[in-house]
C-alpha cells in the first residue's frame, strides 16, 4: 500500500481525495498497488471540506509522518510551499505538485534537491491536459521548434465572448468574476502572469532554459477593444492570449501576450474556458493537446496520474533530461523578439497624416503590410489600423515612441503582435 498526504485540501485537494476513494479499484488495477490518502492539511479546520480523510492545520504532520510515501502539494504561493516541498524531499518522500508559481521560481533548485526522488508536476500546466508528459516522454526524440499555448481559461473565455458576441472588456470581466472564472483581483489572469508561469515550465523541459517571470515579455488582454476585434475578423485573424516559446537562430524567444493568429489555425478554434497547446517537433511536426485547463476534477486527474506514475516507477528525471540540454541556446532579450505587429492609433483627420506615419515607421525600417482607416464619433479624428512586416521588438517600441511625439497622433497607441 502507498500512503498519501495532501497539503491544501481545497477544491483540487478534495477532488484528489475523493477520486482516490471513489475510483480505488480501477486506480489500484492501473498502479499495481492500493493508494490511500492518510491525511490532509488545511488552514481552517472549521470549514467543511466534503472529504472523509483526517485533517490537520499543521503541515509538519504530513511532512514528518514516516508512514506517508508521497506528499501532494496543492497550497498555492511560492516560498512556504517551497520550504515544505524541500523538507519533504529531504525526508525521502516523493512529491506531486500542481503549483505553477512554485515551479516558475524554484524548479531548478527543486530538481537539485530531489535527485532521484520523484517530483512530478503534470497538473501545474494546463490542468487536465497531459502536456508535461508529452514533452518529457512522448516527444523526447524531437528537437522542439516551438510551443504555442492557450494556457489561461479566464482570458480565453473573455476573448471568445468579445469576438463572438461583441462584448466589451469591462462587461465580460464582470461576468467572468460572477461565474467564478476570474478573481476579485483578476490581474494574475488577465495580465498574463498565470500563463507565464506555465510557459516557463514548458520551456525548461523543451529547451533547458532557466528563466524567471521577470526575465520574459508578459502582457495581458486589458487593452483589447472591439475595434481590434473587428480588424482581426476582417483580415482573417482570431485574437488569443498565447504563451509562445520559439527556437530561432540566436536562441529562444519566451513571451506571453495577446496575439492575432490566422483563424484557420488549429489553436484559433479553441474557445471558452478550454486550454490548448501546440508543439512543433523537428521529426513529428505539429501536435496539439486540448482540454480543460482548470477545475477540481480535471486538475485532480493530472495529480493522480502523477501519483500512479510514481507508484509504477515510471517518473524519470524531473525536467525530462539527465544531461545538460542544448547548452548552446540562450534566452533572447525582449528587444530581440521578431514578429509582425498590429498598430491602432487615433490621428487628426487631415491630408498628409498617412505620409507622416509611414515615414516615421520607415525611419526604423518598418514596412506596412495592410492598413484600414475607421471613422470615430469625432469627425476631426480618424482611427488608423496597420499590420507590419516582420521586425524586431526594439525597433517597434522605438517607433511607437516616435509616433507618439507626432502632433497628428492623438492619445495612446495600441499594439498587438501577430503570429502566422
Amino acid at each position: 500500500m502507498v500512503k498519501i498526504g495532501i497539503l491544501g485540501v481545497g477544491t483540487v485537494g478534495a477532488s484528489v481525495a475523493n477520486i482516490l476513494e471513489d475510483n480505488a479499484d480501477i486506480i489500484e488495477a492501473r498502479a499495481g498497488k492500493k493508494i490511500l490518502v492518510k491525511s490532509g492539511v488545511v488552514k481552517n479546520l472549521s470549514k467543511d471540506r466534503a472529504v472523509s480523510i483526517k485533517l490537520s492545520d499543521d503541515p509538519m504532520d504530513v511532512i514528518n509522518d514516516p508512514e506517508i510515501d508521497i506528499v501532494v502539494e496543492l497550497m498555492g504561493g511560492v516560498e512556504e510551499p517551497y520550504a515544505l516541498v524541500k523538507k519533504a524531499l529531504e525526508n525521502g518522500k516523493a512529491v506531486v505538485t500542481a503549483n505553477k508559481a512554485l515551479l516558475a521560481y524554484h524548479r531548478y533548485e527543486l530538481q537539485e534537491i530531489a535527485g532521484d526522488i520523484p517530483l512530478m508536476y503534470e497538473a501545474s500546466t494546463a490542468g487536465g491536459i497531459p502536456i508535461i508528459g508529452a514533452l518529457r516522454n512522448g516527444l523526447s526524440a524531437n528537437h522542439i521548434d516551438s510551443i504555442q499555448g492557450i494556457m489561461n481559461g479566464t482570458c480565453n473565455y473573455m476573448l471568445t465572448k468579445m469576438i463572438n458576441e461583441g462584448a466589451q472588456y469591462d462587461a465580460i470581466l464582470k461576468e467572468a468574476q460572477e461565474l467564478g472564472y476570474a478573481e476579485a483581483d483578476p490581474t494574475f489572469d488577465v495580465g498574463g502572469f498565470d500563463a507565464s508561469h506555465k510557459l516557463l515550465i514548458l520551456a525548461s523541459i523543451a529547451y533547458g532554459i532557466d528563466a524567471k517571470p521577470e526575465d520574459i515579455l508578459i502582457e495581458g488582454i486589458e487593452n483589447i477593444t472591439q475595434t481590434d476585434v473587428a480588424f482581426a475578423k476582417e483580415f482573417g485573424y482570431e485574437i488569443k492570449l498565447l504563451g509562445i516559446a520559439k527556437k530561432v537562430d540566436e536562441g529562444i524567444e519566451l513571451r506571453v501576450h495577446a496575439t492575432m493568429i490566422p483563424e484557420s489555425s488549429m489553436i484559433a478554434k479553441v474557445d471558452g474556458v478550454m486550454n490548448a497547446v501546440t508543439v512543433v517537433g523537428d521529426r513529428v511536426g505539429e501536435t496539439m493537446y486540448y482540454g480543460p485547463g482548470a477545475g477540481g476534477d480535471a486538475t485532480a486527474s493530472a495529480v493522480i496520474a502523477d501519483i500512479i506514475d510514481i507508484v509504477r516507477g515510471n517518473q524519470g528525471p524531473m525536467l525530462g533530461y539527465k544531461k545538460g540540454l542544448e547548452s548552446g541556446l540562450k534566452l533572447l532579450s525582449k528587444d530581440e523578439i521578431e514578429t509582425q505587429y498590429y498598430l491602432r492609433l487615433e490621428v487628426t483627420d487631415e491630408s498628409g497624416v498617412l505620409a507622416k506615419i509611414t515615414s516615421s515607421l520607415g525611419e526604423f525600417g518598418i514596412s506596412i503590410e495592410s492598413m484600414l482607416q475607421k471613422p470615430t464619433e469625432d469627425d476631426r479624428i480618424a482611427k488608423l489600423l496597420f499590420t507590419t512586416h516582420l521586425c524586431k521588438e526594439r525597433k517597434m517600441q522605438n517607433a511607437i515612441t516616435a509616433l507618439g511625439k507626432l502632433d497628428v497622433v492623438q492619445g495612446k497607441i495600441a499594439m498587438m503582435r501577430i503570429e502566422k
